[in-house]
């Protein structure tokens, strides 16, 4: 069989850095796909692979064959560092963090501390009162 060469080269490269981002160790991928561990590392290492051994690794990492094929290593790298994407059911989750506004939370605790002050001198002048 002839190695297919979908756009671009580093199929192997790609494969490793896709296998490891999914938390999976060759021996697992390699029985998702049928092959010896030592088979899956020797794929790991070419620069081309099959369209059928393509799409059997891109089926059991979840991921279109393009990502083993096109993504170069810069480009994955940004992929992986911005977004986790589950190809299965095209879901993206990005990392959201949460943002504080200090100025309103400022003003919040600064009004607080105004109304504490105002019933303290409320109370001072009851108490002014019942002296007088």
């Amino acid at each position: 069989m002839e190695a297919t060469t979908i756009k671009g080269t580093n199929h192997g490269p790609n494969l490793r850095r896709w296998r490891e981002w999914r938390n999976i160790n060759q021996e697992v991928l390699a029985e998702k796909i049928g092959v010896s561990q030592a088979t899956l590392s020797g794929y790991e290492k070419k620069d081309k692979l099959e369209q059928e051994v393509l799409e059997k690794l891109a089926k059991a990492l979840e991921i279109p064959v393009e990502a083993i094929t096109e993504i170069g290593e810069s480009t994955s790298i940004n992929i992986v560092a911005n977004t986790f994407t589950d190809f299965k059911d095209n879901a993206v989750a990005n990392q959201n963090y949460p943002t504080f506004n200090t100025v309103d939370k400022i003003v919040e605790l600064y009004e607080k501390l105004l109304e504490t002050e105002k019933e303290k001198v409320k109370l001072l002048e009851e108490v002014l009162k019942g002296r007088g």
